[in-house]
This record gives structure tokens, sequence and C-alpha cells, in this order.
């Protein structure tokens, strides 16, 4: 889909729709009222009768019957106005957009929603209208030899009315596509079946992006990985014939050695159990277990696109978890990069043992700062459902700029607790630690599993296990990867780069 900015006359353009925005209970404004005296109160009288109400995401399509250029008046209720914000019109332009596809439209245009009104802006109303749009319409047809029922959206046109502010809806157009996809990059990289997205494939899909947005990469193979003693994630490679590749990208923003972030990801592209092997159903969701090394991948491609004064690197330790003869076993002990040795309970709790190597990997980067990003536990999913990612933390002001940077993407994050007295379901008899502290408390016990190898250096864990895919549509997330939490991070890097 192809995004302008355009500045005219919103009667006059030539177009398949347009929508414009209303507030629940308020007078029409600007085009709305505009479009209205056009139309012979066409759109007050549809208030007036109570068919449109302008509640938050209510769409109503009116033709206009040749009285102005455009065939359609879409009218998109934008909910109650000292409500608004970005994140609800980037919601409500998904819905829309979706809606007008059903009926077969080609072009769009569209004003910017609720400019001027709370706290956005006409640049954050154009950047959430792009996300919104390409989020909302995205679907992942891949492997789907049949035609799709509907047809594409293929123009948006975000209309101004004044020249000498026209910079701040291009700005707005151009930072929401670069984000909108890089969500859309991390989307198709989980979405794709275990056997399309191996540990070599998605190293292939880091070499892609790091051609395209000229960033350094590194991609340690096993020889490479043992002699770094790497024996926490090499435990869980061995089950699989599938070789593991250890992924490295950077971007350098600001020169020098050091860097400012690193981002690790959870790499495991199919996640069996292992000998702890998994029930039959739904264990072909396991192919999402990369969801975090997705994230990040897309991530650092965003950011070298944005170009911002920072150094960042993303590193993802990607394998498959599977069973076999020479698998690891429930009882084995492992050896970490760090030194510390862990005692296996369950092949269950593989991501940790993956991350463990690859955040200690980060600290040797010089790394100020890490952020991990994983699909680590489903104990995080029954306290906290499929609407928030769990958070942990070493340090609260680096959780509170992650969780500045969730609520600007509208991506929900709730910080979990890190008291030291979890810490004793993860001590070993046999070893210094073990690799599952049970049941109880399950996300905060394998947080403070990490917790061990980022050390003093500031950390957060966002465990994403109920937010990176999602069985319906709501908003701008489609049914499969909702590509959580890109946005944030990106969001993330830039405040750090700016600060």
């Amino acid at each position: 889909m192809e995004i302008n900015v355009i500045t005219g006359d919103i009667v006059r353009v030539n177009t398949d729709a347009v929508i414009i925005g209303i507030f629940e209970q308020q007078p029409l404004e600007d085009e709305a009222l505009i479009m209205d005296t056009n139309t012979g109160g066409i759109i007050s009288g549809l208030i007036s009768s109570g068919e449109i109400k302008g509640k938050l995401n209510e769409l109503t399509v009116i033709h206009s019957l040749g009285k102005i250029a455009a065939i359609r008046i879409a009218v998109l209720g934008l909910g109650k106005k000292d409500q608004i914000s970005d994140d609800k019109i980037r919601a409500a332009v998904a819905e829309a957009g979706r809606s007008l596809r059903r009926k077969g439209l080609s072009t769009i245009t569209i004003i910017p929603l609720g400019a001027g009104s709370g706290p956005v802006t006409r640049y954050s109303s154009a950047k959430a209208i792009t996300e919104g749009m390409i989020l909302g319409l995205y679907s992942f047809r891949k492997h789907i030899t049949k035609e799709p029922e509907y047809g594409d959206i293929k123009q948006l046109f975000i209309i101004g009315n004044d020249n000498t502010k026209i910079n701040e809806l291009q700005d707005g157009v151009q930072s929401g596509r670069i984000t909108a996809e890089a969500v859309v990059r991390a989307r198709d990289l989980v979405n794709e079946p275990a056997n399309h997205m191996t540990p070599t494939d998605l190293a292939d899909a880091a070499r892609e992006i790091a051609r395209a947005q000229n960033l350094e990469i590194t991609i340690l193979e096993r020889g490479q990985v043992r002699a770094l003693g790497m024996g926490a994630f090499l435990g869980v490679a061995q089950g699989s014939q599938q070789p593991p590749m250890f992924i490295v990208l950077r971007y350098n923003g600001r020169g020098g050695m050091e860097n400012d972030l690193a981002l690790v990801g959870k790499g495991i592209t199919f996640d069996s159990g292992g000998i702890s092997i998994k029930p039959t159903e739904g264990m072909g969701d396991m192919k999402g277990d990369m969801a975090g090394g997705a994230a990040v991948i897309a991530v650092i491609g965003a950011i070298a696109e944005m170009k911002p004064a920072i150094n960042t690197v993303a590193i993802i330790a990607a394998t498959e978890n599977l069973p076999s003869g020479t698998a690891l076993k429930p009882g084995d002990v492992l050896k970490s990069m760090s030194g510390k040795t862990i005692e296996i309970i369950t092949t269950d709790a593989e991501g940790r043992l993956t991350l463990a190597d690859a955040i200690s990997y980060a600290r040797k980067q010089n790394a100020r700062a890490i952020i991990d990003v994983a699909t680590l536990t489903g104990a995080v999913q029954v306290a906290l459902g499929n609407i928030c990612t769990g958070a942990f933390s070493n340090n609260q002001d680096l959780m509170n700029k992650v969780l500045a940077a969730g609520e600007k993407a509208g991506e929900y994050i709730w910080q979990m607790p890190m008291f030291e007295e979890y810490k004793e379901q993860n001590k070993s008899d046999i070893a210094d630690l073990k690799n599952s502290g049970g049941r109880y408390g399950g996300s905060i016990t394998a947080a403070q599993f990490l917790a061990e190898f980022a050390g003093d250096t500031p950390w957060v864990h966002l465990d994403i296990a109920g937010t990176s895919d999602t069985d319906k549509e709501r908003g701008y997330q489609v049914k499969g990867a909702t590509g959580v939490p890109v946005r944030t991070l990106i969001n993330l890097v830039m405040a750090i780069a700016k600060s």
C-alpha cells in the first residue's frame, strides 16, 4: 500500500472514500462540518436520528451521490474527546481499513484524526494512521495458493489543509511506515512454519536485513559457540539435527566500541519441550517460540533506517528444542558461558538456558544496558492473560524507560516483583542453579534465573508468552503473530538516543 500526504480541498479529492472522524456527544467541526455542509446535512441528520453516535471504532459509510468528489464518506467514531489517544486512533483506523477493504475499495483519503485534541498532534496522528492501516490490513498468505476474497487497498492519502505544516504529516508517515514495516517483518518471521524458519533460515533473514540496512552481522556456528564456552545454549541444541546459529547484529550510530543497549531475543525456532515433551495439542504453535528473536531483528533493522546516535547490538541464540538420542536429559548438568553450572530439572525450560549464554555474551560486548525479550513461561500468561507483557528488572530507572516506551506504543506492560526470596526456588543441590523453580511464581523464578547472568548490568526481561500472538482480530492486531514488543523497543532506543 502506498501512503502519501497531500494538500487540498477535501470535497474535491477523487477517491473511493474519505474517512472523517467525529467525537461522541460533540458538535461537528472542521472537515466533518465541511462535509456535512456540502452534502446537505446528511451527517448531522444521521447523528440526530441516533444512527451515528461517534462511539469508538463505529464506522458509518455514506454514499455521496455526486455531492462531493469522493464516492463515499466514511464517518469514524473516535469516542469521547477527552479520552482520545494515538493508540485509539491507530486501532480505529485499523478497524476502518479492514471494513473498507471488505467493500472492495482501492483508494482511501483520511484527515489527520484527532489532531489538536488532547495529546494528539498532526505528527502523531499521521504516524498512528499509517501504523494502524498497515498493521490492521496485514495478512500472512505466503503458503496459501487460493486468491484472497478481498483485494488490497492500494493507496492511502492523508490530506492536510495547511501547506506550512505539511512536513509534520510527512514526518509522521515516514516514522509510522518504518515502525509498522518492522512489526510486519517480525510477524512474518513468527508466522512462518518451523520447517521454513529453521535456525539457518532465521540467520538468513538476519543477513538480508543486515544487507538492506548496512548492519554489521556475525553468525557464530557450533564450533565457534563451543569455543566461547556456551554450554547452556549447546545443551539445548544437541537434540536437533538443525545446526544452531548464534546471530549478532550491530548498529553503530555514534562511534566507539561501547554498546548503549543490547537487545537479546529468544530464538527457539521450534519447541517440542525436548525429552520433557509437550502435549500434542497446541504444539504447532511452538513455531512462534522465536518471537523474541524476530522482534529484536526487526527492531535493529528499523533503528538502522531511523539512524539515531546510539550503538545497539541485537543477539539471538537460535536453535530447535527436540527429543532424540542425543538430546539433553532431566538430571544433566550444563556449564554456561559465565562459568555457572545448571542442573536440568525439565528440558522444557530451555529458553532460559539459551538466554543465559546470550546475556553473558551481551555483557562481554560492553553493553551499558540489556533488554531480553522471550516467550519464556506459560506462568506469565496465567498471571496476565494475553493483554499484558510481564516485565522484570534489576534496575528501576531502566524499567521506567521501558514502561514509558510501552505506554507510548500502546503495548501494555506490567512490572512484576523480583523479591530476593524467589531465588530460593532456583537453588540446586548439585549445581549452582537449577533451570526450573517449580510451578508457583514460575515467571518470576524464570526471571530470577536470568538475573543471575545479567549480574550488575542494568537489565529488563520482557516475557511475551501471552502477547506474542493472538487468536482473533483486535484493533491493529490480527490473528497470528502480533509483533509485540517491536514498537516499544523502537520507542525505547529512540528515547535513549535523545537522553
